[in-house]
């Protein structure tokens, strides 16, 4: 996979994806929404990958926003067609996506780049990593699903607060109101990422999957999640991960789940 602005490298079951464009502080230019779009597509359909991580390039910025140089003069309609197609093509996809994705925040991740990080199935940051969305100090609010994501994950008072202040917060203060879920020193990031990583592809990708699918549901309107967990946990049944994975504890040895 060749892209202007996206690195990729696959190693044993890990894709690991870093947004280069560190002279922009890894800003989410259409270019790099529609590469990352292309990466993720491509991932998804790739059998040898099980887990994804997303990380900037250098040590300053996961990524610092979008590149406002771009949608400055933009239209009403411009503005909607905007958000809409970014959501479908790349943020949305992401988070329904079969398998885990780890953001792996490495510094500034503002605007459309905490909105990408929350697309993610969990967060890890670097000791000195800053969050937050400050679209309001521009006159206009988070586009890329910012505004739903952070009250699921800090709860509305706080989400209010974050959005409403434009303000940033720092890595400790995103793990004390559940934004990430691990902080380390800035070296210890990714190989944090890649053992977080090789615990999940011991287990079954399968149930991994249609966890996914299950905890989404909770979240989708007018859904009902517990149902979708009924019947996600009824289909497990009839795959060949759940055969060995039931056979593999009965005959007290560790399973080796075919991924079907």
């Amino acid at each position: 996979m060749n892209f202007n602005n996206i690195l990729v490298e696959k190693e044993n079951g890990l894709a690991k994806i870093t947004i280069n464009r560190p002279k922009k502080l890894n800003a989410l230019n259409k270019e790099t929404i529609e590469d990352l779009s292309g990466v993720f597509v491509a991932l998804e359909e790739d059998a040898m990958v099980k887990v994804l991580v997303i990380t900037g390039s250098g040590e300053k910025a996961f990524v610092a926003g979008a590149d406002i140089s771009e949608f400055a003069n933009f239209s009403v309609d411009e503005g909607g067609f905007l958000a809409k197609k970014g959501q479908e093509m790349l943020f949305d996809f992401i988070e329904n996506l079969s398998k885990p994705v780890i953001a792996a925040i490495n510094g500034f991740a503002l605007g459309g780049g905490l909105e990408l990080a929350m697309a993610c199935h969990f967060r890890i940051a670097s000791e000195n990593a800053k969050m937050g969305l400050p679209e309001v100090s521009l006159g206009v609010i988070p586009g890329y699903g910012g505004t739903q994501r952070l009250p699921q994950l800090v709860g509305k008072g706080k989400a209010m607060e974050l959005i409403m202040t434009a303000g940033m917060i720092s890595a400790e203060e995103a793990k004390a109101c559940g934004l990430v879920n691990h902080v380390v020193p800035s070296e210890e990031l990714l190989p944090l990422a890649e053992k977080l990583a090789n615990k999940m592809m011991r287990n079954s990708s399968v149930a991994i999957g249609a966890a996914i699918r299950a905890v989404n549901a909770n979240f989708e309107d007018g859904v009902n999640g517990y149902e979708v967990e009924i019947a996600e946990f009824g289909e497990c049944f009839g795959t060949k991960d759940f055969t060995e994975g039931t056979t593999a504890f009965l005959e007290k040895r560790k399973a080796n789940f075919p991924g079907s």
